[in-house]
């Protein structure tokens, strides 16, 4: 589904990305995993078009969509749920999720789908609460809500477990795992906990100074070789 070639990205002078290469299939996981700075986000921005690249290909699908702008990548069937969250603040619950469907046509996005409520029920009680309402758990879970109402077949999901609270974080695992099973989209997920990325994985890639230095399945995760590129 997701095809990257040879990827490099500048910042100023920096090179931040160095001929990144990876694939990523339907109904598959991939874990991102590497310290903090070694290009994660930056890798994750230039998928989803925030970020232009200085060479190298981007395809989905088998469609060259290197140049293309977030939000035509957006309607091609990717969505981006950024660290931090970024949902509307001011915004109600319900007017985040409609945000949502913004990519799909108007017949189609004037009501929220109930199977939203199914994986994150506590969202169909907080409806006219307005997001900045929201403790960060409960604005990761609206944050991937979101980003599945536009009915995506990648989904690219940037540290979803970064300040939340241990009981969300089984519930977001929940969430991934199902969607995993269902099997009709490809899951790119970046985080820094080791346990929960591992848990969900089907294959891994490590990133050292926006270069790919490991993959592989997720039973060899928990190699001293892994291990070595993650510690501090």
């Amino acid at each position: 589904m997701l095809k990257v070639e040879q990827l490099n990205q500048y910042y100023g002078s920096s090179h931040t990305l160095r001929g990144v290469s990876l694939e990523l299939h339907r109904g598959e996981c991939l874990t991102l995993l590497g310290r903090n700075g070694v290009g994660k986000t930056t890798l994750l921005k230039c998928l989803m078009g925030v970020l232009p690249v200085a060479s190298g290909s981007v395809a989905l699908d088998g469609r060259d969509i290197t140049r293309l702008k977030p939000h035509q990548r957006s309607r091609g069937g990717i969505a981006y749920v950024p660290q931090g969250r970024d949902i509307f603040a001011r915004l109600t619950v319900e007017e985040n999720l409609l945000m949502g469907m913004a990519s799909l046509p108007a017949r189609e996005a004037s009501q929220v789908r109930g199977e939203v409520y199914e994986l994150f029920p506590v969202l169909r009680d907080m409806l006219g609460r307005r997001g900045g309402d929201l403790s960060g758990g409960q604005q990761q879970q609206l944050a991937i809500a979101r980003a599945l109402l536009s009915r995506p077949r990648l989904i690219i999901l940037d540290e979803p477990t970064e300040g939340i609270q241990p009981s969300i974080i089984k519930d977001i695992e929940r969430v991934i795992r199902m969607l995993r099973e269902r099997g009709d989209m490809a899951i790119l997920l970046c985080e820094q906990y080791f346990d929960f990325a591992r848990a969900l994985a089907d294959r891994f890639v490590v990133l050292s100074r926006g270069e790919v230095v490991a993959t592989g399945a997720a039973a060899q995760m928990d190699t001293p070789e892994v291990r070595r590129h993650l510690s501090v």
